[in-house]
């Protein structure tokens, strides 16, 4: 076999694995217990990447490395799709604020604990950052090719995402009946700290129809925001690479650019393709990572992920009702 037929062969080697993750995903179990297509595709890619030789996935490896990188940004790209600036005008003033302080916020304090205190490498840190403030799993892929990480650092950050965000997904509709807050105003709590955009909506139902349809909304203002801080990483991550002479490009997320023009697009309706791609995505990146890495990496990314975790649950309520007093 030729050298193209192995790389095509790569390729659709992740093409299967997304598929096969998608029909799993859309079975009664996973739907009802809110796993989602991603989680199941970098399962399924980190099980095989184990068990299979190394040789073999050597052999693919070009289809697999090109499904991690470009078709993930492809992923990202279609993923603007689904965001619309009429939706998001609907949390007004107050929901901007909001999401801005809580990332802000959020990942200040994860590179504050992350370098400062715990000493993790900044790679890491970033990508846990990335996922807890804006958006899950998502923002961990998008930020994967900008700073340029390791494979199983991307999987321990967004093994940290899916653990901490469905505990987020129970625990915050429940603080809620405590907190007094209208339901409005839990929409926009929900949306502004709550990891996943799954995990917003199964939250959301928990508490009204009307709560979901504004949790998503300021959720997506979450993504919204990502371009924006993906440029700053990059401009960020040029400044922190020692000088050698030669003039160092900024890397400008392309993908990331063509992500927010999406948005100026009113487009309805099911977009499914983006799921797709971000699902073979996700496999490749599952095969890439070996359980040594993993261990490898300790307890430190737990932790900073759970820390982070109480400040989006209880200090996000904070914010929440600070800005709706401010505001409004």
């Amino acid at each position: 076999m030729n050298t193209t037929s192995f790389k095509v062969l790569g390729i659709l080697f992740t093409f299967t694995g997304a598929l096969l993750a998608m029909f799993i995903g859309a079975t009664p179990y996973f739907v009802h217990h809110h796993i989602t297509t991603l989680t199941i595709a970098i399962l399924l890619g980190m099980v095989l990447g184990n068990v299979i030789s190394a040789s073999s996935i050597h052999s693919v490896h070009w289809g697999i490395d090109f499904s991690k990188s470009q078709l993930l940004k492809i992923g990202i790209i279609l993923y603007g799709l689904k965001v619309t600036f009429s939706e998001i005008a609907e949390v007004g003033v107050s929901g901007i604020l909001t999401d801005m302080i809580m990332i802000i916020c959020t990942f200040s304090l994860a590179y504050w604990v992350g370098k400062k205190w715990l000493k993790e490498d900044l790679q890491t840190v970033i990508l846990i950052g990335a996922g807890s403030s804006i958006c899950g799993a998502a923002a961990i892929l998008a930020t994967e090719p900008v700073i340029k990480a390791q494979a199983h650092k991307v999987s321990i950050a967004i093994a940290t995402v899916v653990v901490f965000g469905t505990l987020s997904m129970f625990a915050e509709p429940l603080l809620f009946q405590f907190s007094g807050m209208s339901q409005h105003l839990a929409g926009t709590y929900l949306g502004s700290t709550i990891h996943e955009v799954a995990q917003v909506v199964v939250a959301g139902r928990s508490i009204s129809e009307h709560t979901s349809h504004l949790a998503v909304t300021e959720k997506m203002l979450r993504v919204m925001m990502l371009p924006f801080f993906l440029i700053i990483i990059s401009v960020v991550m040029r400044k922190k690479i020692p000088h050698t002479g030669h003039a160092t490009q900024i890397t400008i997320p392309w993908f990331a650019i063509l992500f927010l023009l999406l948005t100026l697009i009113l487009i309805h309706g099911g977009i499914y393709m983006d799921d797709f791609f971000l699902a073979a995505a996700m496999f490749a990146l599952g095969l890439r990572t070996h359980r040594s890495a993993i261990r490898q990496a300790g307890i430190k990314p737990v932790i900073l992920a759970s820390i982070l975790f109480v400040f989006l649950t209880a200090g996000g309520l904070v914010v929440n009702l600070l800005v709706d007093q401010v505001i409004n």
